[in-house]
């Protein structure tokens, strides 16, 4: 199951708050409308990946929009707050009412970002690491039986 997308640089998981830009073409105009909400799921791979954002609307009501991640009329993907979750889909917000249906931890800065694989230590730092560690040497028997 898809954790996360990535839409132009910016990467977008299940739970993050989103405002999705969509160019939209009515009685020869095209304007952008946007859609606010929290992505509730992340469906598929590759270009059939899906995504699915929720709001409430007036009077309570939720609205969900599914959309391809790969439609040519979404201009932007803007994440307003990321949100830590450990679940791939967040359906049971469908029950919730009110600010319950909202409610998300905020993922601290920098953690989705993972770090290069084969990251090294510095000479100095494991230097000085590997000198705590090691007990101080003894005199062996030899250098004993010299004195």
């Amino acid at each position: 199951m898809a954790q996360y997308f990535t839409h132009h640089q910016q990467s977008v998981g299940t739970g993050d708050t989103v405002r999705v830009h969509q160019e939209i073409e009515e009685s020869g105009k095209t304007r952008v409308q946007v859609f606010e909400g929290i992505v509730i799921a992340i469906k598929n791979a590759g270009r059939g990946q899906t995504f699915t954002v929720r709001r409430t609307a007036v009077g309570g009501v939720g609205v969900e929009r599914i959309l391809p991640v790969h439609l040519p009329s979404i201009k932007q993907v803007e994440v307003l707050r990321k949100g830590k979750v450990r679940r791939a889909k967040l359906y049971y917000l469908r029950d919730r009412v009110g600010k319950a249906a909202t409610r998300i931890k905020e993922q601290a800065a920098g953690k989705r970002a993972k770090p290069a694989n084969g990251a090294k230590k510095t000479d100095e730092s494991s230097a000085k690491s590997s000198a705590k560690n090691k007990p101080a040497k003894s005199p062996t028997k030899a250098a004993a039986a010299k004195h």
